[in-house]
């Protein structure tokens, strides 16, 4: 018997599954040797990986739990859920006003911050990742993919 963590496994291992076999439907240029579907697969097959991960680890522990012991139940925090969804929401408002750099860093570091309890708050931590995940996608995106990121209109950026 599989617990939520297998369950779930099995549900994003299914969608990958039927993800990639859409895939395998996009067409194909014949003079591009990297087609439209090729970082598709590479992340859902990653993302099939990762879920057989999952079930198997979800079944070893239940395996190694002793019958009539509960399992740990864990300290469920709504509140930060729904500060995650909103941190989101105003990232995604504020991306073709901003730009996506400007954007970007907000979003990475407001995110931090509600992540982070305040004690373990490491300002120069905080702002190196923003910048870094800011920089490293936009020349990933940019640079290499050759993907247009938004512009913002209030910035120009």
């Amino acid at each position: 018997m599989l617990g939520r963590d297998g369950i779930a496994g099995l549900i994003c291992f299914a969608g990958s599954l039927w993800l990639l076999v859409l895939t395998r439907g996009l067409p194909h240029p014949p003079m591009v040797p990297i087609g439209p579907g090729f970082y598709p697969r590479i992340v859902l097959s990653i993302t099939a990986m990762l879920a057989v991960l999952l079930i198997a680890s979800d079944a070893l522990a239940r395996r190694r739990r002793r019958p009539g012991v509960d399992a740990p139940t864990a300290r469920r925090n709504y509140r930060l859920v729904g500060l995650t969804f909103a941190i989101f929401a105003a990232y995604v408002f504020l991306l073709p006003l901003l730009g996506y750099r400007i954007a970007t860093f907000i979003f990475v570091v407001a995110l931090q911050l509600a992540l982070q309890p305040a004690g373990e708050r490491h300002w120069v931590r905080v702002l190196t990742v923003a910048v870094a995940t800011t920089l490293v996608t936009h020349l990933v995106f940019e640079g290499y993919l050759f993907v247009l990121l938004s512009r913002g209109r209030w910035t120009g950026v």
